[in-house]
């Protein structure tokens, strides 16, 4: 059984009065209060909005500029072309003219609770309509899909009432989920949720439709997580799969939750509106990540050594002329170190050439964890490798070759089993040098440096010197 619209009622008239005690009494959809003054009858709509007013005539313009916003029928009593006049003056177009008669009354109320009730659908839908234009304008406007999913959510929030409402990605086949927008923060992400907790997000994924709990406490599907729910204070919850041709775009689920009532059916359905708004720009702004990624992973490819992992020749030439550029321009030192593996011809010919490269990896790091990030390691070809040092002299470099040497020599390599840490030779050049005129001779004399090194029995630094 529907619930009985509330009428407010103003009269003082003794015959308007028994007309409607008559009409209201026993009525399945209407009830009324009655109210014969302006002050209490004022506090009351304001307190407790009714469905309608009704107002004798003679009381209606007291009042009228107060009751706009209510479905408003005037009673009119006595003169009915001066009655008539007054209720078209208040902007009432609904009145029931003396002999009153209940059907009248009846249909004029039914009437403008209707044209209310219409007025106010067309209204909201209207209001969703904008929403979506606004959302689909606000979103289209960047291909950044961090900043897009917080402006679907900001942007929901604002919309509906809700305690929580964020956008999850899903991992299957680890059964996890993760938080990659919230409402309440842009920076409230990367948060992971076992799947085994939010059993409506499982049925989202797996029915590929929406899941609407409307009551947390009664739900069959919540019964194996309401302990964990319930203290939460949450009753109700949505799960909107995001989907792009027929396909959940990247297992993307909208999830929101309320404290206090249920989602509506308009509520859903506008949800599911902005959901399908914002699939095609989420889609190209992954789409526009993916293709990034890849663009920055074939750039690194590009200047890395493919066995090393560190960076490769060319990248270290276009390196050592813009820091030699500037130690020409700023007279600032530099220092370029070049290193060889002793007798790694010989590891190659033991333990075969897997092992080798295996060695060359593990050496490639050991060097780049004992440099500086304004250094630059390249391999150089073979078992040699090049290290630049900005603006560091002499004394430095020497240093800094001695040091890495030592913990080269100490280090136990992981394929050569039952032999001490392999040596190193290592060549010095140093700018300012006045022989070194260009980068390229600061690398040629590194390289005589390393010559003199190995010619001098290895495991030893020297330095190029006049």
């Amino acid at each position: 059984m529907s619930e009985q619209k509330e009428i407010a009622v103003l009269a003082k008239n003794r015959t308007v009065l028994k007309f409607l005690e008559t009409y209201f009494a026993g009525r399945k959809l209407f009830r009324a209060d009655y109210f014969k003054t302006e002050d209490s009858f004022l506090k009351h709509i304001k307190a407790r909005p009714p469905a309608a007013v009704i107002s004798e005539i003679s009381l209606l313009q007291s009042v009228s500029d107060r009751i706009t916003r209510f479905p408003s029928v005037a009673i009119i009593d006595g003169d009915v072309k001066k009655g008539i006049e007054k209720a078209v003056g208040c902007s009432v177009r609904n009145y029931v003219l003396r002999p009153y008669l209940e059907i009248d009354l009846e249909n004029r109320l039914e009437s403008v609770i209707l044209e209310r009730d219409t007025f106010a659908r067309m209204e909201n839908e209207m209001k969703e309509l904008e929403a979506v234009v606004e959302l689909t304008q606000l979103i289209s406007g960047t291909l950044d899909s961090k900043e897009l999913l917080f402006k679907i959510v900001k942007k929901i929030a604002e919309l509906i009432p809700v305690t929580r409402c964020s956008i999850i990605r899903v991992d299957w086949l680890h059964r996890s989920a993760f938080v990659v927008a919230s409402f309440e923060d842009p920076l409230f992400t990367g948060i992971r949720l076992s799947l085994k907790k939010y059993p409506e997000i499982v049925e989202a994924l797996t029915s590929k439709k929406p899941v609407v709990i409307r009551n947390v406490e009664t739900d069959p599907l919540m019964k194996r997580v309401r302990d964990i729910i319930m203290p939460l204070g949450i009753r109700s919850i949505l799960v909107l799969p995001i989907f792009y041709r027929d396909k959940v775009i990247g297992t993307l689920f909208l999830r929101t939750s309320r404290t206090d009532h249920s989602f509506s059916s308009n509520e859903v359905k506008l949800l599911h509106s902005l959901a399908n708004a914002s699939a095609n720009t989420l889609y190209n702004a992954f789409l526009f990540e993916q293709i990034e990624d890849e663009k920055t992973r074939l750039e690194k490819l590009a200047i890395t050594d493919y066995l090393t992992g560190i960076y490769n020749i060319r990248y270290f030439y276009n390196r050592i002329i813009e820091e030699f550029s500037r130690s020409q321009r700023y007279g600032l030192p530099i220092s370029c170190l070049m290193f060889d593996i002793d007798f790694f011809k010989k590891i190659n010919d033991v333990y075969g050439h897997k092992t080798g490269d295996h060695v060359l990896k593990e050496f490639a790091q050991l060097l780049k964890r004992h440099t500086r990030k304004s250094d630059v390691l390249a391999r150089y070809g073979g078992e040699e490798f090049i290290l630049l040092l900005p603006q560091t002299a002499r004394e430095g470099a020497i240093s800094e070759a001695e040091r890495i040497r030592e913990c080269i020599r100490i280090h136990k390599f992981k394929g050569l089993k039952n032999r001490k840490g392999l040596t190193v030779s290592v060549g010095i050049s140093v700018f300012p040098h006045p022989k070194i005129k260009t980068h390229d001779e600061l690398i040629s004399f590194a390289d005589n440096a390393l010559f003199t090194a190995k010619n001098r029995g290895r495991n030893q630094v020297a330095l190029y010197e006049e």
